[in-house]
């Protein structure tokens, strides 16, 4: 049976179209592959008043995602998470209309679900026994998780220095752990040398047309709790930028629809001071994003030296009319402490970030008092306890120090 969707190269190279019911990954160029829809047959079977009564996940919107007719998603509820009114960080910053767009809420703790749900539910149609990945943490556990749920096996490969409850959490799914000494990039390299010669079905970021379309979803889920409008601003932290490419991709196709009409949001990129490549491609004026040497962060999805994206990513800042800021670990921790304080959100570094972010911004004038701002939480704070802890325990140390130099 034909699909309602086929792949295209990201960048127009001139290559394709790719038949979605055929393995592919990058396209011929290098470039990312993303799915397209048979916009005449969506417009015509859906509606806005279809989705209002439709499941309470990101299947919501199962006709625009890769999904054939009749066909069962891997899904353990994902997407659906609350659009948070935050008043009280927003009278501290100074905003009337700051929302938290929580993505901890989603199966195994990040957004992270999204794009396994979707990546999952189309390796399994394509005849995948096996899927690999390589992952900061997350999309690790993610995938150990729907992997599991479709009887298929998982191999992760994380950093050596990765944080024990991700590598607990994707053994509990029974997934294959393997560490790597280095980054994310070394990796995805020792995935690849493994998993090529074996036929392994590989699910890296952006290497695979899939997970895109699970993470647009947060960008339909805002256009709809906010009743079909988009918000000034949504500020998102930035590792390999599927997320960004994928609420970008979700502006254009509810367009398309003309179920959401008026200014598309600005989009800003938040990374760490120590692992920054989008934010200083961007302010170079660049097209792509040098890979970062030395990469170093305590938010372990935000440590992406180099992103397959680097482009999309860069192209939606600059249509959106956005910016990228890039913010120290103490600041992130610390917009962690005012998420959970003045709003009761457990969120990673990640999401801490973003409110380092915002608060620049708001004190740069960019953000003004009446913009409705969307402050994306990408995971939750539980894997990243030990962190608070050596903050704390730092902070103390050096109070004690400046008590004891005050009392001489």
């Amino acid at each position: 049976m034909a699909l309602t969707f086929h792949l295209e190269c990201s960048v127009l190279c001139g290559a394709g179209p790719f038949d979605a019911t055929k393995v592919h990954h990058l396209c011929t160029c290098g470039r990312p592959l993303l799915a397209r829809y048979d916009w005449d047959r969506v417009s015509s079977t859906w509606s806005r008043s279809t989705v209002h009564n439709g499941v309470r996940s990101m299947w919501r919107y199962s006709p625009v995602l890769p999904l054939e007719a009749d066909e069962t998603p891997v899904s353990l509820g994902e997407g659906w998470t609350p659009l948070l009114r935050a008043s009280r960080l927003g009278a501290d910053l100074g905003l009337t209309q700051l929302l938290i767009k929580d993505e901890a809420l989603n199966p195994t703790n990040s957004f992270k679900a999204r794009g396994m749900s979707t990546a999952v539910t189309r390796a399994r149609a394509l005849g995948a026994k096996t899927l690999a990945v390589p992952s900061a943490g997350n999309a690790a556990c993610a995938l150990a998780a729907y992997a599991a749920r479709a009887g298929l096996q998982a191999k992760v490969f994380m950093p050596q220095d990765v944080k024990a409850p991700f590598v607990r959490e994707c053994q509990l799914h029974g997934a294959d752990v393997t560490l790597v000494d280095g980054l994310i990039t070394d990796a995805g390299r020792v995935s690849a040398e493994r998993g090529q010669p074996l036929g392994w079905y590989d699910v890296s970021t952006l290497k695979e047309p899939f997970r895109v379309e699970g993470k647009k979803t947060m960008g339909y889920e805002i256009a709809e709790q906010l009743a079909w409008s988009w918000p000034d601003w949504i500020i998102y932290p930035t590792g390999g930028g599927t997320g960004i490419v994928g609420i970008w991709k979700a502006c254009e196709e509810l367009e398309r629809l003309g179920w959401v009409t008026g200014q598309r949001p600005g989009l800003i990129s938040v990374q760490a001071d120590g692992c920054a490549p989008i934010v200083r491609a961007f302010h170079a004026g660049a097209t792509t994003a040098a890979p970062w040497d030395n990469a170093s962060t305590v938010a372990d999805g935000l440590r992406v030296p180099a992103a397959v994206g680097d482009i999309l990513v860069l192209q939606a800042l600059r249509e959106s009319g956005g910016g990228a800021v890039a913010v120290s670990d103490d600041d992130m921790i610390q917009g962690m402490r005012d998420l959970g304080r003045r709003e009761g959100v457990g969120a990673a570094p990640e999401g801490g970030a973003t409110v380092a972010a915002l608060r620049r911004l708001v004190d740069e004038g960019m953000i003004r008092r009446n913009d409705r701002v969307v402050l994306l939480n990408t995971g939750g704070a539980l894997k990243y306890l030990e962190v608070l802890h050596e903050a704390q325990r730092a902070a103390g140390i050096h109070s004690q120090e400046f008590e004891a130099r005050s009392a001489q």
